[in-house]
Order: structure tokens, then sequence, then C-alpha cells
């Protein structure tokens, strides 16, 4: 593996240019076990030096704590750095596991008024609604959104896991600079409504969990017999019981093409991901999440990785066998409302 740094791209058209693969920050401060500040600010360090510029955080991390963490790096690399944050959820402290979503304008203004002030800066790159709440048209929080672009607290727009026909109604009142939704070896349902229409309308794709939240990596098999008691993977269908046991064993066609290319399932998984940026013909910047150093400088190597199409092939059948579903509840994703 080389230092040189990673390609760049536009988020959608006229949004800001990042590296061709950014970094979910979540797990430094909350849902994957056991933190290590240090280690985690060092890899946000080296991430930055590999031309990593996506940064990407949300109110709902640790309540509030994933984004002061970020602030004293964001910070120090101003200028440098594209700061992706997020709103509409918010999670009881007594119930991790639940979630409560808002979109309405009021909500919305609270919420990006507070991530200003924990991220302590005065712009926001990229603000995302996290969420989609139902009850609230989309017109109508995209039109508060719009009015943060104008009012300089925000850059440019994003969603995260809306459907097409959410994804056209938004862009009719701003243009959107990104859609961020679950996109990996075992998540493709997005491809069906959501990939195509982004692709007509110039929105860029932003998947998250590109490595199946680790499982792709072969780092763990059953979740409940694996990860420590309050990793919230523990919650999710398809790393626990019968679905482990079935979903392990897809990993087979994962390792043998990373045994052809001599690198890691993970480095194969996320090689996948952005090779989707030729398959679909649209702009592809995933946000893998990992809190330590050696495994950022892996996965930005991955961008240098060209599959076959025989590999593509033998990888294709495998989100089609996949047990369980993404998570518990599915309504709060885009597949629950397609």
């Amino acid at each position: 593996m080389t230092d040189s740094a990673i390609g760049r791209v536009r988020l959608g058209d006229g949004g800001p240019e990042v590296g061709v693969q950014g970094l979910g920050c979540m797990g430094m401060s909350w849902a994957y076990g056991p933190r290590d500040a240090e280690a985690s600010r060092d890899t946000l360090e080296r991430a930055l030096e590999l031309g990593v510029t996506l940064f990407d955080t949300a109110d709902a991390y640790g309540q509030g704590g994933n984004e002061e963490f970020l602030a004293p790096f964001v910070k120090a690399h101003r200028d440098d750095v594209v700061l992706a944050t997020k709103f509409a959820i918010s999670v009881p402290p007594d119930q991790p596991t639940k979630r409560i979503i808002r979109n309405d304008a009021p909500y919305v203004r609270q919420a990006v008024e507070a991530s200003l002030r924990r991220l302590d800066v005065d712009v926001i790159d990229l603000y995302y609604m996290h969420r989609r709440d139902v009850h609230v048209p989309i017109e109508e929080t995209v039109g508060v959104m719009a009015d943060l672009v104008r009012e300089g607290k925000v850059k440019h727009l994003g969603l995260s896991e809306v459907t097409a026909g959410e994804l056209r109604a938004a862009r009719t009142v701003h243009p959107i600079a990104a859609v961020q939704s679950e996109w990996s070896l075992f998540s493709r349902d997005i491809e069906a409504g959501v990939v195509p229409e982004a692709r007509r309308l110039g929105v860029a794709l932003v998947p998250y969990s590109p490595l199946g939240r680790g499982f792709l990596t072969g780092s763990f098999a059953d979740a409940d017999q694996d990860l420590a008691s309050g990793d919230f993977r523990r919650t999710m269908p398809r790393f626990t019981g019968d679905n482990a046991v079935a979903n392990v064993a897809l990993l087979e066609q994962v390792r043998a093409v990373a045994e052809a290319h001599d690198v890691s399932l993970g480095q194969v998984a996320l090689a996948w991901v952005q090779q989707r940026a030729a398959v679909h013909g649209l702009t592809v910047v995933p946000i893998p999440g990992t809190t330590k150093r050696g495994r950022v400088e892996e996965n930005a190597a991955a961008t240098r990785i060209v599959l076959t199409q025989e590999e593509l092939d033998l990888l294709e059948p495998i989100a089609g066998k996949v047990a369980g579903d993404r998570y518990a509840d599915m309504t709060f994703s885009s597949a629950g409302r397609e």
C-alpha cells in the first residue's frame, strides 16, 4: 500500500468536492462497544492525510457526544474538512433502541442550532435529514432546510433513507447534494428506485455501512456471542442466531475474491461499493466507519482495487441470499416505504 492520496469527486450538481471515500465517525462515540478517544483522534488525522475529507456524524450519535468529540479536529482543519451532520432522530437515554423521528420546522431549527454549538462551527457543510417523518410533508422539511442555506448556517443539503419519490419531491424545493443510505454486498434495496432517481437528478450516493457494520470484514460471526453487551449490532436480525450462521457462509465468495487480489475481505466489500459509481453512472462516496488508524489505511487502499467482471458476477448473488432484515423495525428505512 502506498501513501498516495485517494481521488476526489463532487457531491451532486454544485455540491462540495470530497475524497472518493469518507469516514463515518459514529463508532468513535456510540453504538459499537468500547471506545478509545486517543486512537480515534489519531484515526481522524490519518484519514485526512490519506485524502479523506468527508467526515460524517449526527446529533443522535451519543446524544450529541460525537459532534462534540469531532469539534476540536474540525476546528484544527476547518479549511480541509467537509463536515456532514444530521437531524431527525432522538434516542431516549433509558431506551437506546427506541427512535423518535421529527421533521417539523421548529425541531429542525432547534436541531441545527444545537449542532452548530456542539461542533463549534459557523456553518455546516452538508446537513442531512437523518430519517423521514411521514407525518410531515417532505417539501415542508426541505423548505426549512433551504432557509438554513439562505441564512448561511448550512451550505448543502442531504437526505438519508428516502425513497425515490421522496427524493424527487425534495428536489423540487432545493438542490440535494447527496442521499445517504445503506448500500453494500449485503444491502442493495436502494438499487430498485433510489439509485436510478439519484442518477437522473444528479444527486450523489453516500453509502453508510458499506462493510455491513463489520460483518463483511469477518471480524465477527455472531453478534450475541462475539460483541459486547451494549453493542447496537446485537439488535439487528441478520447478525444473530440462524441468520448469522447463514450469512457467514455467504462470505466464502468474498474470501475467494480477496485471496485472488491478496487483500482483506473488507477491502473487497469496499471495492465493490466504490465500483457502483461506474456500474450505475453516478457519484458514490462510501463512508466506512472505524476507530483504528490501520483500518482507515486499509479502507483507503480499497479505492485502488478494481474487480473484474468475473469477480463482480461471483459476488452478484450474495445480497439476494442474505437472511434477516437490516433493522428489527424497517419502517424507518426507505425499503420499508418503497
